[in-house]
């Protein structure tokens, strides 16, 4: 992979990063409200446990990010984290922070559906 692909892979990986690292510090409010309408306060829980989830989410890409930018740096950015195998650079344009080629992540993918199914 050359200078210019790492460098563009690495700003596109620093923008997402401060994008959600501002979305998570302002998730991190996330209010407690009451209302004496059951109907409101099942709204309202609802609501808060949507945006838990979200939060959840982001911070967990946050976190793939970050790994992405410590493989960059060590130079084993765009290698699969099982086969060693370069990831396509389709892939890394569509999903900078990917970890895994497709192959690889298509079957974790469905190890992880088969064991939800079993559990």
């Amino acid at each position: 992979m050359t200078n210019v692909n790492l460098k563009k892979f690495e700003t596109a990986l620093r923008a997402r990063a401060r994008e959600l690292g501002r979305s998570v510090a302002q998730r991190g409010q996330i209010a407690v409200e009451r209302s004496s309408d059951e109907f409101d306060n099942a709204l309202l829980a609802a609501d808060r446990e949507s945006c838990a989830r979200t939060l959840e989410r982001d911070v967990e890409l946050l976190h793939e990010i970050e790994a992405a930018l410590v493989r960059l740096r060590e130079g084993a950015y765009g290698i699969c984290l099982s086969c060693d195998e370069a990831i396509a650079p389709q892939r890394l344009s569509a999903i900078p922070w990917a970890a895994y080629c497709l192959g690889c992540q298509t079957r974790a993918e469905e190890r992880e559906l088969a064991r939800a199914a079993t559990a």
